[in-house]
């Protein structure tokens, strides 16, 4: 077998391959046995029916045509070892030439990694926030704790902000209800704008069995985007009543005894999620300036079929899909620029990390980890996955040799975050 191989673009190359004709024979004859095995011929046992009579009865053609199907992938995957190619989907194939006894010439087009240069990313600079926890952040933290522990009781008064309202609501657009936009006996906090549009300036001023009417644009279901007539009726109005903030509250709603120590340990918690956004701010960054920093041309082709591939059943507009493209078009970027790295530094995923990684992203998915790896295994994705976790450490090595300074001009140091879940790198873009 000859081949050659011509670059047709960045990402695309056309493969040429001649087979001799006398390397067809293996496949030859697996077509005659598959043949023989299928078609029945008075006089002859199934399966023993002579090469002769089966190119008489179905035919040389048909017997040719499934050698050169069975020989096609193999001779394509010779091909493709041979120049050391690195396909992206399924080869586009045509036979050019062909005949009885002749030589087979086919053509193989098909999207390629693209050759990347990589810059420099040894001390990528980025700043990202301050992680100090200040005594308004505490203060918001213990409010929000001291709502979760309130009390309700009715109020013979008009509703304000913060009430909670128990409502019935319904929606018709151009006089005919919509089903997704009607309920009754919803409890609702005045203000917290969870419902359409508009409902909280409905709602304020209105005492138990009043209601109201008003216009507007339903932003989800069937009828999105419509404008649409709803009536709100109000049928109980509850305030709510906060505890107060000292010891006896920090026992009911913590282990603590008192109030500052409920305090402190809100204060340290808050500032180990502050360094935990740090951490995620920083990877965001370091790879945000690495894409940017390094051109990668992309295969349009590939990128229009992931895209066709997400709309094709029709949902999404054309905005939508202008953001989703722009999203794949991010995370192959990505993708071929880590797996870079990955390349230079000679990174590999061992057996510990990848039961790791399973044992981490099995709960996502509601799997126990032996599931989630039976799955993996039975769905082909094994290889997937090792690409993604040895991406994973390709962006860590980039991040740990970064230059993190706080927006105060401060050294951060990401030393206690490594291996955090969150500083995984982000999946292929999603719906």
């Amino acid at each position: 077998m000859k081949s050659s191989v011509e670059t047709l673009s960045p990402t695309r190359v056309r493969l040429t391959v001649e087979v001799p004709f006398e390397e067809l024979a293996p496949s030859l004859d697996s077509a005659y046995k598959r043949i023989a095995a299928q078609i029945s011929i008075p006089g002859f046992r199934k399966g023993r029916v002579p090469n002769v009579v089966i190119d008489q009865r179905v035919g040389r053609g048909v017997v040719l045509d499934e050698a050169v199907n069975e020989h096609l992938p193999r001779a394509y995957s010779a091909a493709v070892e041979e120049h050391k190619v690195q396909p992206l989907g399924q080869p586009e194939v045509d036979v050019t030439q062909f005949a009885d006894g002749a030589d087979l010439t086919f053509t193989a087009e098909v999207d390629v990694r693209p050759d990347i240069e990589l810059p420099d990313y040894d001390g990528i600079p980025v700043q990202v926030d301050d992680a100090d926890v200040t005594d308004a952040d505490v203060d918001e933290q213990l409010q929000s704790l001291q709502r979760r522990f309130a009390s309700l009781s009715p109020a013979e008064r008009p509703a304000e902000r913060g009430d909670f309202v128990t409502l019935d609501l319904s929606a018709s657009v151009d006089g005919e209800t919509v089903d997704d936009a009607t309920a009754t006996g919803l409890s609702y906090e005045v203000g917290s704008g969870e419902l359409v549009e508009g409902v909280d300036d409905a709602v304020v001023g209105l005492s138990a069995g009043e209601q109201a009417a008003f216009r507007t644009s339903l932003q989800g279901g069937e009828h999105a985007g419509s404008e649409a007539d709803v009536t709100v009726a109000v049928t109980a109005v509850r305030v709510r009543n906060l505890p107060d903030l000292d010891d006896d509250f920090a026992q009911l709603a913590s282990e603590f005894d008192t109030l500052d120590e409920l305090r402190s340990d809100l204060r340290t918690r808050l500032g180990s999620v502050k360094q935990l956004q740090q951490g995620v701010q920083a990877r965001d960054k370091v790879l945000d300036t690495l894409l940017d920093s390094v051109d990668v041309p992309l295969p349009d082709r590939l990128v229009a079929a992931q895209v066709d591939g997400h709309f094709e059943d029709g949902h999404g507009d054309s905005a939508h899909r202008e953001e989703y493209e722009e999203q794949t078009r991010r995370a192959l970027k990505s993708q071929f620029v880590l797996d870079a790295v990955a390349a230079k530094e000679e990174l590999s995923v061992g057996e510990a990390e990848l039961s790791e990684y399973i044992v981490r992203t099995a709960p996502r998915y509601g799997m126990s980890a032996d599931q989630f790896a039976q799955e993996i295994v039975q769905a082909g994705q094994v290889s997937a996955i090792v690409g993604e976790v040895v991406r994973a450490k390709a962006l860590a090595h980039v991040l740990e040799n970064a230059k993190v300074t706080d927006a105060s001009g401060r050294p951060v140091d990401l030393e206690e975050l490594r291996g955090s879940a969150e500083l995984a790198p982000q999946a292929a873009p999603a719906d």
